[in-house]
């Protein structure tokens, strides 16, 4: 499976939403990312169609499917190690989370597991 960043994006953000809310909306997801409507609605129905997430056609609330939540709970994994190793090199709040949601997307497998590692082992001292 090779998804584009914003896919990742998408996916990501009902997680985080889903977090916090017992039912997530596009119109949650449109708010959330600062995006317009119809631009929510297209890659709702992409990943739907795709097999990430499910929408109920009656109440709209989005559920991420097995694949869906693969995704997103591997996207925020990485967000969360990425602004935390960055925190810890004395990176301002803000910029670490800002920086930790583009690097999330290119950083490669060999060199998270790295940085998660070293995170995990002196991350705490």
């Amino acid at each position: 499976m090779n998804m584009h960043e914003s896919g990742e994006m998408y996916l990501e953000t009902i997680l985080r939403l889903s977090e916090k809310r017992k039912i997530v909306r596009s119109i949650d997801v449109a708010e959330a990312m600062g995006y317009s409507k119809p631009s929510i609605s297209r890659a709702m129905k992409n990943l739907r169609e795709d097999g990430y997430i499910e929408i109920d056609p009656i109440t709209g609330h989005i559920t991420l499917l097995k694949k869906g939540k693969s995704v997103a709970d591997k996207i925020y994994e990485r967000h969360k190690v990425l602004s935390q190793c960055l925190e810890l090199l004395g990176v301002s709040p803000e910029t670490a989370e800002d920086d930790a949601c583009r690097i999330e997307h290119v950083i490669s497998e060999e060199t998270f597991n790295a940085l998660k590692k070293h995170i995990e082992k002196y991350g705490n001292d």
